[in-house]
């Protein structure tokens, strides 16, 4: 089904290491508004809409959310990668470190696993977009939280660009619901008319 190309949908090369700034930027990978759940959330989530349109729509952004979670964890390895022992005792790295040395491990910034429960998928069409829509903006506000502790330019235009596509999808669920609910409109408008008649 889907075809691997080795390479990022953004192109990132961070030049200076910053684990405590990884260890923020780590929610993004396995946090519970990450780039993990969403992508499990979406590609779980199309078994049961009604119509290939919502399916499509729900495996491209699931697709595309895998991308953004090797981007993430290509961001998390540049900045934690050749780290002296002062770097990680004195950035606070030391919590992570001791676990997962430098490997990228699905977690939030707390070092709190990642957890299935921070997902929902219900079956229910209209639901579950709302989910994603709620999902898209949780996303985008932890990234705004991000750039708030970041000065690196080169870490700052990727994550930018992250936050751009959580908007992006955010809008195509939304007229994805739009479109859902008004077919379920003209088909309970349609089943009344036929049912006085």
């Amino acid at each position: 089904m889907w075809v691997y190309e080795k390479r990022l949908e953004y192109p990132i090369k961070i030049t200076r290491p910053n684990p405590a700034l990884a260890k923020l930027i780590i929610s993004q990978y396995g946090g519970p508004d990450g780039e993990l759940g969403a992508s499990l959330r979406y590609l779980s989530q199309r078994y049961s809409m009604p119509y290939p349109e919502l399916k499509a729509i729900l495996t491209d952004i699931g697709s595309e959310e895998l991308n953004h979670l090797e981007m993430v964890g290509t961001i998390v390895y540049q900045l934690t990668r050749n780290l002296s022992e002062e770097e990680i005792k004195k950035s606070g790295f030391d919590t992570y470190f001791v676990d997962h040395t430098t490997g990228v491990y699905p977690a939030d910034a707390n070092g709190m696993p990642w957890s299935a429960a921070t997902i929902q998928v219900t079956g229910d069409t209209i639901t579950d977009l709302h989910e994603d829509m709620a999902a898209e903006q949780k996303a985008r506000t932890t990234y705004d939280n991000i750039l708030r502790f970041c000065d690196d330019p080169d870490v700052k235009d990727p994550i930018r660009f992250l936050r751009e596509r959580e908007i992006v999808h955010y809008q195509r669920f939304g007229e994805a619901k739009r479109g859902t609910e008004r077919s379920f409109k003209f088909f309970l408008e349609r089943f009344s008319l036929h049912k006085s008649q």
